[in-house]
């Protein structure tokens, strides 16, 4: 059987739970084809760069996927038959990744309050980087 990652944009106006139903309706579907799933992440609700059928935000959930193209098929089937998925896009990868997607690591850095470092060293403050230069000015002479 082959890898896939799928991701799909859910609209706005649905909650979380009825997401999360979406999944577990999808999940069965590749189950019953014999495949199975790895791994499920729901990422959020979260702005789109542009409208999506009248949509500024979207759900986005990840499905991480080991089944026979046919399972693919009819999943992707049934995501452009319902009126709740925007987009999905499946891509079939050589192995699965394992442990937090990119997108849920990013979030547990915003947690910890690293956002926007760029991994850089954090400057000290005003004053004491003032102090290191006229000490620096003062050793010089």
């Amino acid at each position: 059987m082959a890898l896939y990652e799928h991701v799909y944009l859910a609209r706005q106006d649905i909650s979380a739970q009825q997401v999360d139903a979406l999944t577990a309706q999808f999940k069965s579907v590749i189950e019953s084809f014999g495949g199975k799933v790895e791994k499920t992440e729901y990422w959020g609700l979260k702005s789109l760069a542009y409208k999506i059928k009248k949509n500024r935000k979207a759900h986005f959930s990840l499905l991480n996927v080991d089944a026979p193209p046919a399972a693919l098929a009819e999943m992707e089937r049934q995501m452009g038959i319902n009126e709740d998925i925007l987009r999905f896009m499946t891509v079939r990868v050589e192995a699965l990744e394992q442990g937090p997607s990119v997108m849920m690591r990013k979030r547990e850095d915003e947690d910890r309050g690293e956002r926007g470092r760029g991994g850089r060293a954090e400057r000290p403050p005003r004053r004491q980087r003032e102090e290191a230069v006229e000490s620096v000015e003062v050793a010089e002479q």
